[in-house]
């Protein structure tokens, strides 16, 4: 049903915002100096929430059967347990659903100078957390609606208009609006407070096997140069040569060298951002594309170096096969799993406006 007739009843309203209520914008979790109230617009209370009933309501797809947390998922840190999402219809994607935990601010940590400030999707082709949230609604494979027909819908939606007004000072709904409400809600979906966390600021302990994979993390391995703590990605693009076919000499998927066209500074061919690795352990497959089965298989292919190709990371490159014994790759495994923390879960409202 998407609009009831005249205004809810108050006791209906009472339900409804005991489901979803108004939260106070809290702090970070342990280990994310991430204070949201310091952003040149801070997220509010009544867009979050707002953002929050948008962002499980599958009313915004095409159908009325997707939503964003259909690919997005609680469950899986806000990824997906396939190796590419399914859209309306059964649309099959292309790539891996990202997850959107530690988005907040993106890039704050970055090593490189050059790092593109807002980069988002794999290919960076979203500049703002809010452009990032219409792609997908509109997106033939995905959600496949159009904006105008979204903002329709949602106009139709009496029960949304008091919620809109609280958000943005009227009832207007616009796709400038649903943006800024989705985008604020998923900058309050932050992962912290993990084992690891917990035992780097004395505050826990953790296995052996959990310390020597941080050491190898940090040092053998490598693998701090591109997921570097504490948000364990470097925000920027490395070629991996995933997708590489060595008889044509392309990539299935170009990735950011597709947005860009330029193999200078950000843009080779087969390059993709560096995901977070907090949380990593909730969603296999890996990889842009889901081709790597587990965290383990993912620790064996760096062992390898890669996939050989002309536009490989200088890095992989430079370092050729880690020489990783199976006991290595198990510890850098347990070290992944230290990572798994608290601050994201939501497992969404049940009841939505009318």
């Amino acid at each position: 049903m998407l609009s009831g007739c005249g205004a809810p009843r108050p006791e209906q309203v009472v339900r409804l915002e005991a489901d979803n209520p108004r939260r106070p914008i809290g702090r970070p979790p342990l280990g994310i100096d991430i204070n949201l109230r310091s952003l040149p617009v801070p997220p509010t209370p009544e867009r979050v929430r707002l953002g929050r009933w948008l962002f499980f309501d599958r009313r915004l797809s095409r159908d009325g059967t997707i939503s964003c947390a259909t690919c997005h998922q609680p469950a899986h840190a806000f990824s997906q347990t396939t190796p590419v999402a399914t859209g309306v219809g059964g649309a099959a994607g292309t790539r891996k659903v990202p997850t959107i935990i530690n988005l907040a601010i993106p890039n704050r940590w970055s090593s490189f100078k050059d790092a593109p400030v807002g980069a988002y999707f794999w290919d960076g082709r979203a500049r703002t957390l809010e452009a990032q949230a219409l792609v997908p609604i509109a997106g033939a494979s995905e959600m496949g609606n159009p904006h105008p027909e979204m903002v329709s819908t949602l106009s139709r939606v009496q029960g949304y208009g008091p919620y809109f007004a609280q958000a943005f000072g009227d009832a207007r709904v616009t796709r400038e609006r649903v943006a800024r409400a989705i985008a604020d809600y998923e900058r309050t979906r932050m992962s912290g407070n993990s084992a690891f966390d917990r035992w780097q600021r004395g505050q826990g302990t953790v296995s052996d096997s959990v310390r020597r994979g941080f050491d190898l993390f940090t040092g053998t391995a490598g693998c701090a140069a591109c997921h570097t703590p504490p948000l364990f990605t470097d925000g920027t693009f490395h070629n991996l040569g995933i997708g590489w076919n060595p008889d044509t000499r392309s990539f299935t998927d170009e990735g950011r060298y597709a947005v860009t066209k330029d193999s200078v500074f950000e843009g080779d061919p087969g390059s993709f951002k560096t995901p977070t690795l907090r949380e990593v352990s909730r969603h296999a497959p890996y990889m842009h594309d889901g081709s790597i089965p587990t965290l383990r298989d993912v620790v064996e292919f760096y062992n390898r170096g890669g996939i050989a190709n002309p536009d490989l990371d200088d890095r992989l490159r430079r370092r050729g096969r880690l020489g990783l014994t199976p006991g290595d790759a198990n510890d850098l495994v347990s070290f992944l799993v230290s990572l798994e923390g608290t601050g994201w879960q939501d497992n969404g409202p049940s009841l939505f406006p009318q």
